[in-house]
């Protein structure tokens, strides 16, 4: 589907949701940018207590919003780290660098949305192979142009994971 057509309604029932799962967590893919018009992408996930989502990185195209439907989340903006709580909702803007997990000791369950969207479910899918041993991570980093995807160094999130350890 051309990501810059007009689209139709968008229903995704919980029921045949597609999931792609990796040990930690479950991620529910709700709607990617070719059924949206390029309007936006979204998926839930839902982390185990102490998940780590994902490293420091950045989008050069896409706003990127956390919706905390239940537990708590630790973020990393720029070089500031904060936990987000239950109803909770966070805006990250392009190019600016941000990393989540579950907050130490605890689950969390998030709704994430991006817009303008691109075709990310297969950059998901993707992940979740990785994280079960079945891709190698020299994949991910092969496609950080095609899902704006683009990963920093950052010692003030290296710092909090080390600190869950």
């Amino acid at each position: 589907m051309n990501e810059n057509a007009p689209f139709v309604p968008l229903l995704t029932r919980a029921a045949t949701a597609e999931t792609t799962a990796d040990p930690s967590s479950v991620m529910t893919l709700l709607a990617d940018s070719g059924a949206t018009g390029g309007q936006l992408t979204s998926y839930r996930s839902t982390f185990a207590k102490g998940a780590v989502g994902a490293p420091a990185h950045f989008h050069t195209k896409a706003s990127e919003m956390f919706y905390v439907i239940d537990g708590s989340l630790q973020v990393l903006v720029g070089e500031e780290l904060s936990v987000l709580e239950k109803g909770d909702f966070l805006l990250v803007p392009p190019r600016t660098a941000h990393a989540f997990a579950a907050a130490p000791g605890a689950e969390a369950d998030v709704l994430f949305v991006f817009t303008p969207g691109m075709a990310r479910f297969d950059y998901l899918r993707l992940l979740g192979r990785v994280m079960r041993g079945e891709a190698g991570f020299e994949e991910i980093k092969a496609s950080s142009e095609q899902y704006d995807n683009h990963y920093v160094d950052s010692p003030v999130w290296q710092k909090a994971l080390a600190e869950r350890a």
